[in-house]
């Protein structure tokens, strides 16, 4: 084989070789996805309130419901959290936070000997059972800036159960308000079924 024909082979093959790669760049700008601008896979997920229905329902039940319904033995379990933080038997000391004996009815930023911060010593009026509802809730919600970093407690019925507890914890226990549930069919039920009284009976002409 002379030196034409063996030029004429490898020419060949080197454009068979370029052919084929010019065909397999074409082919990955056709068909490579694009790059997304987010590395990643995006899930679309459906938001739920959080309790759903439930927990709307328990919003909406007024407080003085949820104390008729209140256990102080429950409170008690539920207020282990709060021992972190605090005492509450008769002259217990201060720890992070007041020794709670008496709180519930007393000045707000009164315990004797601790240091409150200034959000919470302007604070005015008393620790109603309302007032500990709402910031039981939210601590940080009701009273920006307070050094309280508990979170809060969500359920309403276990927020009436620790407000109890915490009221036996006192000399002078104050009365709370209370209002026992009624639901509104059975309401409705006891209008709808009054019987109008019976018209007195004319006298008779003597």
């Amino acid at each position: 084989m002379d030196s034409f024909e063996l030029n004429k082979i490898l020419m060949a093959v080197l454009f068979t070789c370029l052919g084929l790669l010019s065909l397999n760049i074409a082919a990955g700008a056709i068909f490579t996805a694009p790059k997304p601008a987010k590395p990643g896979y995006e899930i679309a997920v459906q938001e739920h309130p959080a309790g759903g229905g439930a927990a709307q329902a328990e919003k909406a039940e007024p407080i003085e419901v949820r104390l008729a319904n209140s256990s102080p033995e429950r409170g008690q379990a539920a207020a282990k959290v709060c021992l972190a933080c605090h005492t509450v038997e008769k002259g217990g000391p201060n720890k992070q936070g007041p020794n709670l004996w008496g709180v519930v009815g007393r000045p707000k930023a009164s315990e004797a000997g601790f240091n409150y911060s200034a959000a919470m010593k302007a604070q005015k009026g008393n620790w109603t059972p309302e007032d500990l509802d709402v910031y039981l809730t939210n601590p940080r919600g009701m009273v920006p800036g307070t050094n309280m970093t508990f979170a809060g407690i969500p359920r309403g019925k276990e927020r009436a159960d620790v407000i109890t507890y915490l009221n036996s914890k006192s000399d002078k226990p104050v009365e709370l308000p209370k209002q026992a549930a009624a639901p509104a069919a059975e309401k409705q039920a006891a209008g709808g079924d009054a019987k109008p009284a019976p018209a007195a009976a004319a006298p008779k002409p003597h």
